[in-house]
């Protein structure tokens, strides 16, 4: 699938003043100018991230209230429960708060709601369970906001509710003696983008305050604040790239021991980078929710042993393996249902239902039809009486609106911009898939039909050694808005040596004023008749570090190669 190549512009002027200041390679300051560290003490703050430098907690509205009420029933000896999502934030989250509260109070336990049985967020089934134990307070981690009934049904018998979320809240707040989430449009705390696990961590580091107990009590709990920024897609950026940073390094120094089992039953070996936890550890730890129970992935993070911790990690593990047989061979069916109905090949959506497709993966199938044909997709399956399931949109196409269009054929939906579930009769598949095609057609915008690589900046062959990467190193850990930079070298020419490995990969040997690159681009064999050309081409990349016996060796992850014009 062809991309568009789009470089990012950047203030000349505050790039040179920055570059004055630090001195480093110009298209190094370009990137820092572009992501808004444009003056010498912002950089220095980017690149020195420090844990004095985490707001404090208090500055969060409903933090005092929060705090009071859970000493209260600490003192008053209630039993409370932990309430989370059955994802990776939710999960850690969890983990987080049982954690810390099981060291100074007995009388507490955390409940998952299942992901198909009750669906997400608090649920009326948790709400009965905490009655029928005599608890009297619940903290609902990374999810609460929305769950106006439902903490309204709760404080009629008897339990009160302090909520930490990170999701926008409605117009209606639900009744909780104290909701936590920087999001309501009173709350003065100084930075939005927490993800439910960093609300969860604010949490305990105030408490840890009154009750005059160290940071250290606190700072344990890190490694899974990384995780979840990690696995949330949060952006990485203010505090998240302090908690990142220094959850990165508790996962290498002394890690929780659900995270120790995990990769090394994935078999990593090397310091673990944040896109370890993103494709190694999140997508096991998702697995449970997915394809069984997530009770079990608190279990792994709250293992008091790695021997306990191996138990649950060997089944989430499993059923990860599972997930990705389901993954793949769904897929194959999707991809095929739209191969052999040639109508659907140019429409500019996908909507397919098949009633054995397993409803736990069907929004990762819906990401992986979009990686072959680009375009808002939609995977149904069946789910007890009716068709449900995931949409997924393309960049900058609001994909919750064009559901919303569509609403006359559904009987409930949900989500948001990129992301939206949907439940309907079966037998309205076909007329909801002829009108969101329909709505899809009349709305989406060409361009967003065709996949964007947004480049950094150009540079030379000649650029591409040390300081440069090292400094490119320290600007980790990597996500949203602060992606690993993605450059673009010109007039490249092959040597030569280019060739296919394992008849899928390109691997690559390029020649830029007399400096030769080797590269390597994964699942990229359609471009090798590009580079046989033998003409000048144009090289998207991300430079990365390669070790082959012992030596180590910088090298292009390619991205895309065209010919040069």
């Amino acid at each position: 699938m062809e991309k568009r190549w789009t470089i990012i512009q950047d203030d000349k002027t505050r790039t040179a003043e920055l570059q004055a200041s630090l001195k480093i390679h110009p298209a190094l300051c370009k990137i820092l100018s572009q992501r808004g560290l444009d003056t010498f003490e912002k950089a220095k703050e980017f690149f020195r991230p420090e844990l004095d430098r985490l707001h404090e907690p208090w500055l969060m509205k409903d933090m005092d209230l929060a705090v009071e009420r859970i000493l209260s029933a600490i003192d008053n000896e209630e039993r409370i429960m932990v309430f989370g999502d059955y994802d990776v934030d939710g999960t850690t989250s969890v983990a987080l708060m049982y954690s810390f509260l099981k060291k100074i109070h007995p009388l507490v336990d955390f409940y998952i709601p299942h992901r198909y049985r009750e669906g997400y967020g608090v649920s009326k089934a948790g709400i009965d369970q905490a009655k029928s134990t005599g608890t009297t307070l619940i903290i609902a981690l990374d999810c609460g906001i929305k769950s106006v009934e439902l903490i309204t049904y709760a404080k009629e018998i008897g339990i009160d509710f302090v909520v930490c979320d990170h999701h926008l809240p409605d117009a209606e707040l639900p009744p909780a003696v104290a909701i936590l989430n920087a999001k309501q449009a009173d709350c003065g705390y100084p930075y939005k983008e927490l993800c439910g696990c960093g609300v969860g961590f604010k949490l305990i580091t105030a408490m840890a305050e009154v009750l005059g107990l160290p940071f250290d009590d606190v700072y344990e709990y890190v490694d899974l604040v990384a995780t979840a920024i990690a696995a949330d897609i949060v952006p990485l950026t203010g505090e998240n790239r302090i908690l990142a940073f220094y959850g990165l390094k508790k996962v290498n120094e002394n890690p929780n021991n659900g995270i120790k089992a995990l990769w090394e039953l994935a078999g990593l070996k090397k310091e673990l980078k944040i896109e370890n936890l993103v494709f190694m550890i999140a997508p096991r730890v998702n697995a449970a929710g997915r394809m069984d129970d997530a009770r079990k992935a608190v279990q792994l993070f709250v293992a008091e042993s790695v021997e306990e911790a191996k138990e649950y990690a060997t089944m989430l593990h499993d059923d990860n393996s599972d997930r990705r047989e389901a993954d793949a061979s769904i897929t194959e069916e999707a991809l095929k249902l739209i191969a052999d109905n040639p109508a659907w090949i140019s429409n500019k959506s996908t909507v397919l239902y098949q009633s054995h497709w397993h409803k736990g993966v069907v929004g990762i199938v819906a990401s992986r039809v979009i990686e072959t044909y680009f375009r808002p997709t939609i995977i149904l399956t069946q789910s007890g009486e009716y068709a449900a399931g995931s949409a997924r949109s393309v960049p900058g196409f609001n994909l919750y609106e064009a559901v919303h269009a569509c609403r006359e054929h559904l009987i409930g939906y949900g989500g948001h911009f990129a992301a939206a579930g949907m439940t309907l009769h079966a037998d309205n598949v076909d007329a909801f898939r002829t009108k969101f095609e329909e709505i899809v057609q009349s709305t989406i915008l060409p361009h967003q039909l065709v996949p964007e690589l947004v480049i950094d900046a150009e540079i030379n062959f000649s650029d591409i050694r040390d300081p440069f990467y090292k400094i490119i190193c320290q600007m980790e850990p990597f996500g949203p808005e602060n992606l690993k930079p993605l450059f673009i070298s010109r007039r490249v020419m092959d040597t030569g040596h280019s060739t296919l490995v394992k008849e899928q990969h390109l691997r690559v040997s390029l020649m830029q004023n007399g400096i030769t690159m080797y590269g390597i681009g994964f699942n990229m064999k359609e471009k090798m008749k590009v580079v046989e050309q033998g003409l000048p081409m144009d090289v998207v990349y991300r430079i990365d570090e390669n070790e082959y016996n012992g030596v180590k060796s910088l090298q292009l992850k390619v991205v895309d190669v065209r010919v040069s014009v």
